[in-house]
This record gives structure tokens, C-alpha cells and sequence, in this order.
């Protein structure tokens, strides 16, 4: 390991830990991510219960709850505490809950979100908080499906000191389309696309993170066409190639996963055709991001 890759990687893992009253939480990994026990979703949560887990979420950035049992109002009521719900941009044409997306595999599938890593709707001129995914059904052999999230602000730090100089003040557009590449979007559907720091800092803990990814930047900005490929492809790789970046959480029966949208990625690994999974995901709205 290189010594500035060393020294970001000590200064992660470093970190004074938390101290909580009403929750335990269990870390994952030493960067990213926790398991969170001892409550009930399905219940009101206390001003106290809130407020720890909203410092486990920006201490770990990705937070798991198993067991639980839930509504899709318990769900809501859950993601309500911490911002605005999204209303899901098709959810005119396909009825149900606009702020419950469901998120299905099955034999008939051909494609599953998420099997890239990637940071949900970027392309959105605000992209959102975080999501809540509540699995309900996993593949029927008992394993598969996991889901692995990376931590964007180590990624940035990883970096060489030059490096992140260079990306500081760089822009990058981000393309709604990029998902759709290979299928036709509908009419009714309304492509996002926006411009965005190449690097931001979190709205609540103003720490650096790196905003790009696969799922939907298509160019720098300020660079030529060629440059920007080979850099954007060198900053893809480097999070998908980094594997002391992320976490994989194995999904059981009624898991929610709560994540930080704004500094991580994630990767959905679809490994388990013909079998079928289900959930159900909420979304937070959030707000734009400032480099």
C-alpha cells in the first residue's frame, strides 16, 4: 500500500468512536458501514433514538436493520424523520405508492437496477439524501443478492495529493440517459441532466468526497473529450477496484439498509438467476451539491 493511500486509510479508521445510549451499532468494516439493533421501525422512535441514528449515519454512511417488520407507513413514517420523500418519477404510469419504488428480480428479468456501481440520480439537478431499502424476499437458495457500498470520501482521499489538486474545481456532467442506454425511456419520462462538482463536500459534515460515477457522469467539463475518458475511467476503476473502499451487506428476509447517497456508491450483485428477489425503496429528497 502506497504511503498516502496508508496515511487516508489510518486517518479513516482512526476516528474517535461514538458512544450511543438506545442503539448498538456494530460496524461492518472498519470504513464503512454498521449494523444497527435494539429497535423496532415499526414503532415511534424517541427524540433520543433519532438522534442516534442519525450520527451513526454520517459516522458510518450506510446502516443495516434486520427483523423488522414493516408497513409500508412504518416505512415512510421511518424516512419521513429524515427529509422529504421523492416522488418517483414514473409513478403516474405505474399506480401504486409514488414514494415506494419496488425493486424485483426474477427468472423473466434481463437486467436488475443497480448491477453497476454507481450513486442514485445524479443526473438530478438535487440529487437525493440517501434511500431506505427494505428487502422482504430473498433468492430462494438462500444466498445471492448481496450489495456492496464504497465510501466516496476515502476515495477521494486515497488520492494522491496532486490528484486531488488537479480534480479540485473540475465540473462534470451528469446524463439521465446514461441508464437508459439500450432501451427507449418513455415519452412521459422527463431526462435529467445537470452539472455538478467533480468534488463536493458533504452538506452536513463538509468533508471532501469524490462526486462521480459510472451510473451517470458522461464528461469533464473543462477537459477534451479524450482527457476526460481517460480520467473518468481511471476514477471508476479506482472505486471499483479498491476493495478496502466498501462493505457487502448480505441481505436476510425484512433487512432495511439505510445509505448516505451523497458520499457513497453502490453495486448490486445480481448472482442469483433464475432466482427472485423483492423490496421495496424510499427515497429522501436532498439538495445540490457544493464543491
Amino acid at each position: 500500500m502506497e504511503e498516502h493511500v496508508l496515511a487516508a486509510v489510518e486517518r479513516a479508521t482512526t476516528r474517535p468512536s461514538e458512544h450511543y445510549d438506545t442503539i448498538t451499532v456494530t460496524p461492518i468494516s472498519p470504513v464503512i458501514g454498521a449494523e444497527v439493533s435494539g429497535l423496532d421501525l415499526a414503532t415511534e422512535l424517541s427524540d433520543t433514538q433519532l438522534a442516534e441514528v442519525r450520527r451513526a449515519f454520517l459516522a458510518h454512511h450506510v446502516l443495516v436493520f434486520r427483523d423488522q417488520v414493516l408497513s409500508a407507513e412504518d416505512h415512510k413514517r421511518f424516512a419521513g424523520h429524515f427529509g422529504e420523500l421523492r416522488r418517483q418519477p414514473l409513478a403516474d404510469l405505474d399506480g401504486g405508492d409514488p414514494a415506494i419504488l419496488e425493486i424485483s428480480a426474477d427468472r423473466e428479468s434481463r437486467f436488475v437496477a443497480g448491477e453497476d456501481w454507481h450513486t442514485d440520480g445524479t443526473a438530478e439537478a438535487e440529487p437525493s439524501l440517501g434511500s431506505m431499502l427494505y428487502v422482504t424476499r430473498t433468492p430462494e437458495i438462500g444466498v445471492g443478492g448481496d450489495t456492496l457500498w464504497a465510501n466516496m470520501h476515502l476515495a477521494y482521499e486515497m488520492l494522491s495529493a496532486p490528484m486531488r489538486a488537479f480534480l479540485d474545481g473540475l465540473t462534470a456532467i451528469h446524463d439521465g440517459l446514461i441508464p437508459w442506454q439500450g432501451h427507449t425511456p418513455p415519452p412521459e419520462y422527463v431526462v435529467p441532466r445537470s452539472e455538478h462538482p467533480v468534488v463536493v463536500r458533504h452538506p452536513e459534515t463538509g468533508r471532501r468526497l469524490l462526486f462521480v460515477n459510472a451510473g451517470f457522469t458522461s464528461h469533464i467539463v473543462q477537459l477534451s473529450r479524450h482527457e476526460s475518458r481517460a480520467l473518468l475511467d481511471m476514477l471508476f476503476g479506482w472505486v471499483a477496484g479498491q476493495p478496502i473502499l466498501s462493505c457487502r451487506v448480505r441481505w436476510t428476509p425484512n433487512t432495511l439498509v439505510f445509505w448516505d447517497n451523497r458520499c457513497t456508491q453502490h453495486h448490486a450483485v445480481w448472482d442469483y438467476y433464475p432466482h427472485s428477489r423483492y423490496g421495496q425503496r424510499v427515497t429522501i429528497n436532498g439538495s445540490r451539491p457544493v464543491g
